[in-house]
């Protein structure tokens, strides 16, 4: 009797490649986006925005970070293919073309900027260097010892877009939430740097996490409550009230658990970290949330 021959795989479809390339079953990475341009958006508005923009800046936050992954896999799908974690990317592999993916991150990025047309002159003249910075990132890891810091700075524009939509303007305190909101980028995407580290030492990128070699957890530990202090310090004369604090509380307990995930550097615990960061940036503006409805 012949051994029968084995199934075909049946090639995927455009879609299921496209979700794929926009991570569309990894929600960590615009949760981590989302957070914090919503508690910018709470606190500019002085508490519920309304629900234009709300949904205005959830769903230009999904339709941003889904463009800059494109963009991302199209800078980086040379070295892609040199890192286990990534060499499957629709773009590494050629299942999806470099026209193909810039072209669906253009249709993403029209459409996120279709929302920003609803809302104010500011947040639409905000957009355009938070556009540019994204699309510059992916570039940086081949000459800037930090790229994370780019990332920080885009991906914390939200926040002041979100000042600029509710209230037209951009404030001081808009700016430090940004500042402040750039040290907790650089810890989580640090924390995702050291599971690639060896990859990227063999294949020339540059990390944080290269940079600041032996020191990284510590650098990480401080990162994140530098965040913590100037959102502190930022948001104590709103008089968010218990809430809020308990909400610091729990969120540096949050950083005590990732310096647990992370301090033997092993590549599980490191993804583990970052894949949960969310729920720092979710505490805080559960915290934020809570402090309005209270004071209503």
């Amino acid at each position: 009797m012949q051994p029968s021959s084995p199934e075909p795989v049946a090639p995927r479809s455009r879609w299921a490649l496209y979700l794929d390339l926009i991570r569309w079953d990894r929600p960590a990475g615009w949760l981590v986006l989302l957070w914090p341009t919503l508690s910018g958006l709470w606190v500019a508005a002085g508490g519920f925005p309304g629900w234009h923009l709300l949904a205005v800046f959830v769903l230009g936050t999904v339709l941003m970070r889904s463009a800059g992954c494109c963009v991302n896999d199209v800078a980086d799908r040379a070295f892609d293919r040199h890192v286990k974690r990534t060499a499957q990317r629709p773009v590494t592999t050629g299942a999806v073309s470099v026209r193909e993916a810039l072209l669906v991150a253009a249709v993403l990025a029209l459409l996120a900027f279709a929302l920003v047309l609803t809302t104010s002159t500011a947040a639409v003249l905000c957009s355009v260097p938070a556009l540019l910075v994204t699309i510059f990132y992916p570039y940086t890891k081949r000459f800037f010892a930090m790229p994370q810091a780019v990332l920080g700075v885009a991906f914390s524009f939200g926040i002041v877009m979100a000042f600029a939509a509710a209230q037209g303007q951009v404030p001081a305190t808009a700016w430090l939430l940004w500042f402040g909101n750039l040290f907790w980028v650089l810890a989580y995407d640090t924390e995702y740097a050291m599971v690639d580290r060896d990859d990227d030492l063999r294949i020339g990128m540059k990390t944080s996490a290269i940079t600041l070699g032996r020191f990284d957890v510590a650098a990480i530990t401080a990162f994140y409550l530098i965040f913590l202090a100037i959102w502190a310090w930022v948001l104590a004369p709103y008089a968010l009230g218990t809430p809020f604090y308990v909400a610091l509380g729990l969120a540096l307990a949050q950083v005590v658990w990732h310096w647990s995930l992370i301090r033997t550097r092993s590549r599980a615990g490191c993804f583990k970290a970052f894949r949960e960061n969310h729920w720092l940036g979710c505490t805080l503006f559960a915290g934020i949330v809570l402090g309005y409805a209270l004071k209503g």
